[in-house]
């Protein structure tokens, strides 16, 4: 049985990130950000159906939810609580063993998904986020947060900035990086 074993706020003031007894990926993270996107996967369909809320975002053990601005946790937490506590984690899509992005790309793309997976992406996990590299155009990286991180006003500046700063120095000074 699924429990939450704690919930940590997020930069975001809108998302909340709930940590579970198990882990629910293994190495995939899966961000929707509608009902219509989450029409496949059980566990974000049935966490839509809670009033309040506009996005899912999980990976290995925690689920990040975004509300809306009217809403309150309230409404949201014990819903969400009884839902978890009563989800068959069985009925979670299996996972893909290779990133078609990764399959493809180039050294280049390798090396900055690389430095993201060791100095980046871990500490945007800490905070309920994540981040996705959806290409690389010359040198111009183009990547879309996810979780608390998608709306967060830290994430869409500062940590852009820091990010960019970091593969300038690490890869190559050329690199810019853009969110989607």
């Amino acid at each position: 049985m699924l429990l939450i074993s704690d919930v940590d706020l997020t930069p975001n003031p809108h998302a909340l990130k709930f940590v579970l007894s198990e882990k629910l990926l293994k190495f995939e993270t899966r961000q929707f950000h509608n009902k219509a996107e989450a029409e496949n996967d059980p566990l974000a369909k049935g966490i839509f159906e809670i009033d309040g809320v506009v996005s899912v975002f999980y990976m290995d053990k925690f689920v990040t939810i975004e509300k809306s601005k009217e809403a309150n946790w309230g409404q949201i937490q014990r819903p969400f609580i009884n839902f978890i506590k009563t989800f068959d984690k069985n009925l979670i899509p299996e996972e893909n063993e290779l990133n078609s992005l990764d399959e493809n790309s180039g050294e280049l793309l390798k090396q900055i998904n690389k430095i993201l997976d060791e100095r980046v992406r871990p500490a945007l996990a800490g905070d309920g986020g994540g981040l996705q590299v959806l290409g690389i155009d010359g040198y111009t990286v183009k990547i879309h947060y996810q979780g608390a991180c998608g709306s967060c006003p830290t994430a869409i500046s500062g940590t852009l900035m820091a990010i960019e700063g970091l593969l300038k120095r690490d890869i190559n000074p050329a690199l810019e990086v853009v969110s989607a």
